[in-house]
């Protein structure tokens, strides 16, 4: 049984961290609110975007002489998973869900007979596949000193990714990332990238247009900033997940820490009562043995 001091001691520290864990909460949601809404701001842009292109790639069709980006290698051997995590811990399984999602595609490739290659971004993600998939690895993005990820971080990686499509070191890219739901629940999603897919859009009788210059020349001209923008995208829905899942971490992380507080202040008593008890006890026995 520990003694009274030691009771004492780990109450002090219980209550130590529970601060902690409350200042990081309030930090967490001030942050949330900012990447919220840099994340909702973002998403009509994007949708759009990819509303236009899904046009445009229809009308050019699966004809070899389209884009690259679009047609892609005419082979799917090769794959690049972009595994996109957070440069720092505590958020829950913000990071573990997204890795697990990675961790799944890659075996489900490899059983397949298809070659993986892994580019990192956020270390969180490169600690927990390294394990598995370090011999896998062909580069890592460190964003760590990076305050505020803005579209030229997307564009440094975006224009990573392109450089080895043109120098053939993969066929199909696909990123991992978190989309935000709200602040209890993130969603680990996965996207290609690389040929570009569009979703087609149901036929709503809207007017046919005439393109100039022609759509092949558009497409080549918009696929790369197709793939920035999707990055971008990712890095801001990420964002978010991440100070939402942290926020909803240490919210829990506190509330746990005051029930162990509660409960070890009992026992402190408990242990206390017994202690003048016994003192009593001694006392009344030496005075009745006078």
């Amino acid at each position: 049984m520990p003694s009274l001091k030691d009771l004492k001691n780990r109450i002090e520290s219980v209550k130590s961290t529970r601060k902690i864990t409350k200042a990081m909460q309030m930090v967490a949601a001030a942050k949330l609110r900012r990447a919220q809404d840099s994340a909702e701001a973002a998403r009509p842009y994007a949708e759009r975007f990819n509303a236009v292109m899904s046009k445009l790639a229809a009308s050019v069709g699966e004809s070899d002489s389209g884009p690259k980006l679009l047609t892609g290698t005419g082979s799917d051997q090769v794959h690049l998973l972009v595994v996109m995590t957070a440069e720092r811990g505590l958020c829950g399984g913000f990071n573990s869900n997204i890795a697990k999602l990675a961790r799944t595609h890659a075996e489900r490739l490899k059983q397949d007979g298809k070659t993986v290659k892994i580019l990192t971004v956020g270390k969180k993600g490169r600690d927990q596949l390294k394990r598995d998939w370090a011999k896998n690895f062909v580069g890592h993005v460190d964003l760590t000193e990076v305050k505020r990820v803005g579209y030229a971080d997307a564009q440094g990686i975006a224009q990573d990714i392109l450089n080895r499509f043109d120098k053939e070191e993969f066929d199909v890219a696909t990123i991992f990332y978190s989309k935000f739901i709200n602040v209890v629940s993130q969603e680990p999603t996965a996207l290609q990238v690389i040929p570009a897919a569009f979703e087609a859009e149901e036929d709503s009788g809207q007017a046919l247009y005439d393109y100039e210059p022609g759509e092949e020349e558009i497409l080549a001209d918009l696929l790369p900033r197709g793939v920035a923008t999707q990055i971008f995208t990712a890095l801001l829905e990420n964002g978010a997940s991440e100070q939402g899942a942290r926020m909803s971490a240490m919210d829990n992380a506190t509330r746990n820490a005051g029930e162990m507080i509660d409960r070890l202040t009992i026992e402190y008593n408990r242990s206390r009562q017994a202690v003048i008890t016994n003192e009593l006890i001694e006392i009344i026995s030496g005075a009745e043995a006078l």
